[in-house]
């Protein structure tokens, strides 16, 4: 579901996806593309199941300009940029900025790391989780999160996730200010539950905020 503010088929839009069964919700917030506007969904079952996903109430209390700042402010130099890139309708997520890409000034920010754990793909795989990674969750995971060098029953502990570089700090800032720090950040951001996603039964009622 898109939403738009201003025209029908304006710059400032963004989107949740959902599907509805017969008798259940499927739902998340994402910035997996890009942070366009501020949203968080409610979700309200008969049973009383009740659950908030999405931006945190800090985001959405502050106003555009302080938002772009405080994630430049947040971020290691590398990922500064995507502030500015697509300024101010989005901030891609790396994987979709030019600096992260073939031929940008950051293609091999993951190259090093990705290889000593045997991964050999360009950054903007390692980010979207493409290529060789497509089929691998739990390592897209963990390179994202800074996790692979570590042994299995470590590598989806939060406690360990983005300790060291290089790391997805661009998916760190949307977990650093989502609810309950759940986002998705990038497309295995459901390893470990860490995700907005939301799922439940016979559900009564959806509520989705939109911010500026």
């Amino acid at each position: 579901m898109y939403f738009y503010l201003g025209t029908p088929n304006g710059q400032y839009a963004d989107f949740i996806e959902f599907t509805v069964g017969p008798d259940v919700f499927n739902g998340n917030t994402t910035r997996v593309d890009a942070f366009a506007l501020k949203l968080a969904m409610r979700l309200h079952a008969h049973d009383g199941y009740d659950v908030q996903v999405g931006d945190d109430y800090g985001t959405f209390q502050e106003d555009r300009a302080a938002t772009f700042a405080r994630f430049q402010a947040e971020v290691p130099t590398e990922f500064k940029g995507l502030a500015t890139v697509n300024a101010p309708y989005r901030i891609p997520a790396p994987g979709s900025a030019p600096d992260f890409r073939a031929g940008g000034q950051y293609a091999n920010y993951f190259t090093a790391y990705a290889q000593s754990v045997g991964v050999n793909e360009p950054t903007s795989n390692i980010t979207g989780c493409a290529g060789s990674l497509a089929g691998n969750p739990n390592m897209c995971a963990a390179l994202n999160r800074h996790t692979a060098q570590l042994p299995a029953s470590q590598q989806q502990d939060p406690a360990n996730y983005y300790k060291a570089a290089p790391a997805n700090y661009y998916a760190k800032y949307w977990h650093d200010h989502g609810i309950n720090h759940l986002a998705y950040g990038f497309p295995y951001d459901d390893v470990a539950g860490q995700s907005s996603f939301v799922s439940h039964g016979d559900p009564q009622w959806l509520e989705v905020a939109v911010g500026w």
